[in-house]
Order: C-alpha cells, then sequence, then structure tokens
C-alpha cells in the first residue's frame, strides 16, 4: 500500500560542504539501476510500470545505462547531492543536462543504488543555479 500524498512538497536543498575525498569515495560505490516506475517504454530496468504521480524519462535514454551512471558519478563528484544520509549515501543527488535537471534517488542504501527522473523547474534544489 502507497502512502498517503504528502500536504506540503518535499524541500529540496544542497549539502553546503563535503569533503572531496568523501566524495570520491562515494562516486566510486554508486551505481545507477533506474526504475520502471518512469518509464513508459521497455528499458535496461525492465518493462514500464509508471507511476500516475511519477515524472517520466525521456524515451532516448531507456538504453543510456552507462550514461546516466555517469551523470550520477559526476553529480556526486561535483557535490550535487541533499540530505538525508541513509547508510553511506546521500538521498538526493542532482545533474542538469541543458536545460532539464534530474534527481537520483537512493533506493538501496547498503549497495548504493540510485534511481533517477526529470524535475519541473519549481522542483529544483533549493540554490540550485541554471547552469
Amino acid at each position: 500500500m502507497r502512502a498517503p500524498r504528502r500536504k506540503r512538497p518535499r524541500r529540496r536543498q544542497l549539502i553546503k560542504h563535503v569533503e572531496p575525498d568523501v566524495l570520491a569515495g562515494l562516486a566510486q560505490k554508486a551505481t545507477y539501476i533506474g526504475s520502471p516506475e518512469h518509464k513508459d517504454t521497455p528499458s535496461f530496468s525492465g518493462q514500464p510500470k509508471a507511476r500516475a504521480d511519477a515524472s517520466l524519462c525521456d524515451k532516448k535514454l531507456a538504453w543510456e545505462k552507462d550514461r546516466v551512471e555517469q551523470w550520477l558519478k559526476t553529480a556526486l563528484l561535483q557535490g550535487s547531492i541533499g540530505e538525508p544520509w541513509e547508510g553511506d549515501f546521500p538521498r538526493y543527488v542532482w545533474h542538469q543536462e541543458g536545460d532539464v535537471v534530474y534527481e537520483g534517488r537512493l533506493v538501496n542504501k547498503t549497495q548504493g543504488q540510485y534511481k533517477g527522473y526529470p524535475l519541473n523547474s519549481d522542483e529544483w534544489p533549493m540554490g540550485w543555479s541554471n547552469a
């Protein structure tokens, strides 16, 4: 059973400072596994099972696991991360490609596995500057 819808939106905020060696360790360990919940086409993460309330990923990324995983690692190295921490990993990571900001969310805190999805501009984390 899914949790009831939030009454207030999540507050997305960048963590101010994390040591570069910590960020490098995170980037080395983290992996991107994707999620069928944000797909409307088959992909490396399986058959689509899009949730009604989920933002959908670009179909062009359906088989681009290595590319998207590199985005995750780059975001971690740059410190584009948000709290809370779950185990050794931050729950949120952000990366911008063109005019789209993607949010990565930790789905396995033991193995450092993330899924990701695009955000609307009004959902971008506080302090995010349009690169």
